[in-house]
Order: C-alpha cells, then structure tokens, then sequence
C-alpha cells in the first residue's frame, strides 16, 4: 500500500500536512471564520475560502483561558486537527470526533496526540478547539446564539467533518463523537440539539453523563446544588452581570463589551464555567430531560465513568480546607440535609479509611456513578448502550494534583486519558499500563467501525441491557463488573426518591 498524500483539497482550499513514523498530522486546519472584533459572541460561520495551500504543520492558538500564556492563546482559536493512518485506505474510514474536557473554561484540540488510536484503530481522528468560558458561554438578553457559542462551534466542526472527512480519506457517513468531561457532557447536550441530528452516528461518554446532578457542597464543600447546564434566562442574567463589573449600561452594552481586550475578560471566565446553556433553538430543553423523555438522537454509545471519579476533585478541596473526622457531619448535613444519617451509615469509615477517602467515595458514588447508571437505564431501551468502568488505580496523575495521606489518586478523573492519547506527545504508560491500553483502543475503534466494541484480548462486551451490564477496565485486566453494588445505586436512588 502506499502512503496517503500530505497535501488534501478541502472544501475551503488546499492544506498540506506532515508525515510521522506511524501516521499523517494535519494541524491547525481553519473550521470557521476568526470569533474577533464584532464577531466575538456570534455564531459561527464556515471559514472564508483561501487561496494557495495553507500550512498544516503545526497547531493553531488555543482559545483563551486561565492559566496558559498569552502567547499560546488567540481569540481566532477555531481550528481542528486531523490524524490519520499512513496509508492510502482501501476504503473510506470511521471518522473519530474528539470533544476535550477542562469544565469549559480549559483545553483544546492538539495537546490530545491521536497518532497511535489511529494507526492501531485504522481510524481517523479529529479533534476540536471550541470556544470556552466566558467567550464561549456569555450570554445576554436578545443576543442571538447566547449561552452556546462553545456549543455551536462544536456542531460547525461536525459540519464541516461531513463535508471534509472524504478528503482525508474518511466516511462522513460514519462519525463517532467521543469526550471526556466537558467534552461528554457536551455530547450530551449534542444528542438533544436539533441541530446536530444527522451530524454522527455513533457517541462515546467518558466521564460527562447528561444526568449529572451535583448536590450541595458535593463538588466542593462551598458548591451550590448544579447541573452541567443552565437556562439561558440564568445564563443571561449572568452575562447582566459582568456588564455591571465593568461599569456598563443596557445601552450600547455588547458593543462596549466586544470593545474589551481579551486578556482583561478571560479573567472573568469562573462566571461562565461549568455549563452549557439550555432553553435556546440550539438546545431546546435540558439534556436530563431529553434523555427522559426519549428526545435524543438514536445512536449506539459507549457511555462510562473511571472508578474513583472524585478524588482529585476533593484532594484539591482538602489542600485548601482538610475534610477531617470531625468535619465530615458538617459536609453530609450540608449536601444531604435530614439525610445525613443515612448516608453516614451507608459510609461508615472501614478500617484505616481517612475522612477525606470516605468523602471522596460519597461524592463519586452520589454524582457520576449514579448519573451515569441512570442514563445507562433509560436509554438502553431505545439504543444499544455498552457501559464501563476505568478502573487502573496504577493509572497516571495527570491532573497535577498532590496527593494527600490516606487519599491516592486511583483511577480519578481524566485517568483514563493517557490511554487513548499521548498528551502533548508523552506517553505515559508503563509496559503493563499499555497493554491495557491497547485492548481499550481495540474496544473504541472497532465500536466506531461497526457500532460493537469488540476486541481479541477482551471478553464479548454485552449491551447494559435488562442485566445491567457494565465491563470493568483495571490493572487485572477486562471482565464485567457488579457496578451497581460497587457504588451503591439503590441506596442513591431510594435517596433520590
């Protein structure tokens, strides 16, 4: 076989890549015209044709945020990036949307290095910049799109995938949407947005289900009760606000805050973090509500959560505050009010357990597992619905948090990441870690294939179903898992009753 071309004629002009050991990188690739100026908080428009061949070689900027360098951020950050096998395919390839996390205020589409879940899948896998926190997610009364400019970006990047991909060699016919985090919880409000019917074919939650329901104080101890989406009239009220913070009346108010340097109102992007906006034409009713009432698009999904979701959440909240002994009842009281009792009886500590071990199960079991059980529940009777547990408590911290006594990171969020990317190019793995690795990749790409995950050094993964199925990934190995009893599902629900 010989190898695919560097140089690929889209749709707005011609591009041209390189060439790895194992794969071809298409990076930095404009999906939309530059979010700038008078464009800044308005929907997306494809991007402008270009003449000559642009290069690809290298990422474009990341979207504004906290914590990364001016430098390495730009407000025209709508770029994708596109991985492929060497080879000239024989036929047209799964296409592999990869939506980022970072609670919508972090992140982006090139630190996630595709080249080996490509090669090893024969896939194609693009990933995504989309606007994010207070760019992506400000609202205002009257303004169009408002609440889901992040949202949008990531329907104009699947639209422009379906007009794309057979330049790369790919099937726009087949499309799986997978994301992590933010990136499934966006899926999630994907499946209920009008908008994006027809735009995929198959999804993958890792870690974001659309039922999540944080209690208060679950996240962390000073946390309101939340969802990772919010009416656009509090989204709007929100965007009032900001306006106030820097002096600004109703009159002229868009302009002026349009008028804003970048780097002065990424500051403020804490106040749109954490959701996506609903009660919009875009996303219609909340994604919980649509997963209960059947209004979701029909598509096959792999849909799961790693085993010890919350620790790293809460070992950050301890560094600032400790969960002692003594303050584990203020914390129940505060989330679970009147049923505190229960849950202190349910969690009675075992052994050795540290306060902060105990809170930290709490606060999985009653958030992400749950959540993720109950949409395992009532869409399994519309789709086939394969769930799972990342469970490898040798797994990479990869989240920067410092461990604390009594509290490992264990299969915390985002965990599971190293083994479907080289993040920033690093792999992470150990020789044990990889092989695991290597079964998941089989289990997700072939999933994107043919809609059933199967691989040659795992068991047969059944649909959730009547059985309530769910495979368990660990340090052992792959087998099914009892996740209702692990985490304690009736006992939440009887609470949620």
């Amino acid at each position: 076989m010989t190898d695919a071309p560097l140089t690929v004629a889209l749709d707005t002009g011609r591009i041209m890549g390189r060439r790895t050991h194992s794969a071809r990188v298409f990076e930095g690739v404009r999906y939309a015209d530059p979010p700038i100026g008078d464009n800044r908080w308005t929907l997306p428009r494809p991007a402008t044709p270009w003449s000559g061949t642009a290069d690809a070689t290298k990422p474009g900027a990341l979207c504004p945020q906290p914590g990364q360098s001016p430098e390495l951020t730009d407000e025209d950050c709508l770029f994708v990036n596109v991985t492929t096998p060497l080879a000239e395919p024989r036929e047209p390839l799964p296409v592999m949307v990869w939506l980022h996390g970072g609670g919508f205020t972090t992140g982006g589409g090139h630190p996630y290095d595709a080249q080996r879940l490509a090669e090893q899948g024969d896939v194609i896998v693009v990933t995504v910049n989309y606007r994010l926190g207070v760019f992506g997610y400000f609202g205002y009364e009257g303004l169009p799109g408002s609440g889901n400019f992040g949202l949008a970006d990531q329907i104009e990047a699947l639209s422009w995938v379906q007009r794309n991909a057979a330049a790369f060699g790919g099937d726009p016919g087949n499309v799986t949407v997978f994301g992590q985090s933010a990136g499934a919880m966006s899926l999630g409000a994907l499946l209920a947005s009008p908008d994006a019917e027809g735009l995929f074919h198959r999804a993958i939650l890792q870690s974001g289900s659309p039922m999540l329901h944080w209690q208060r104080g679950v996240m962390f101890p000073r946390s309101p009760e939340h969802t990772p989406y919010l009416s656009a009239s509090r989204v709007a009220e929100t965007g009032a606000q900001l306006a106030r913070k820097f002096n600004i009346g109703k009159e002229d108010a868009l302009e002026k805050l349009r008028a804003i340097e970048a780097n002065t109102l990424v500051e403020h992007t804490g106040d749109f973090a954490n959701h996506v906006a609903w009660g919009t034409s875009l996303l219609p009713q909340h994604p919980a509500d649509a997963v209960r009432e059947g209004r979701v698009h029909p598509v096959p999904m792999i849909s799961g959560n790693t085993r010890d979701e919350m620790r790293s959440f809460i070992a950050g909240a301890h560094s600032v505050n400790p969960i002692t002994r003594e303050k584990l009842p203020e914390l129940m009281v505060n989330s679970f009010d009147d049923r505190a009792s229960l849950v202190a009886e349910q969690y009675a500590p075992v052994g050795n357990d540290v306060a902060v071990m105990t809170w930290s199960t709490i606060t999985t079991d009653a958030s992400f597992a749950f959540a993720a059980h109950r949409e395992h529940e009532l869409l399994s009777d519309r789709v086939a619905v394969f769930a799972y547990e990342f469970a490898d408590r040798t797994a990479p911290n990869v989240n920067g948090v410092e461990e604390v006594p009594g509290l490992p990171m264990g299969a915390t969020h985002a965990s599971d990441l190293p083994y479907f990317f080289d993040l920033y190019g690093h792999d992470m793995l150990t020789p044990e870690q990889r092989e695991l690795s290597d079964v998941m990749i089989d289990y997700w790409t072939s999933f994107a294939h043919n809609g059933v995950p199967t691989a040659e050094r795992g068991p047969a993964w059944q649909p959730f179903g009547d059985e309530q199925n769910v495979l368990g990934f660990d340090e052992r190995g792959v087998e099914p898992i009892d996740f209702r009893r692990r985490h304690n599902v009736d006992f939440w629900a009887g609470m949620r009753a």
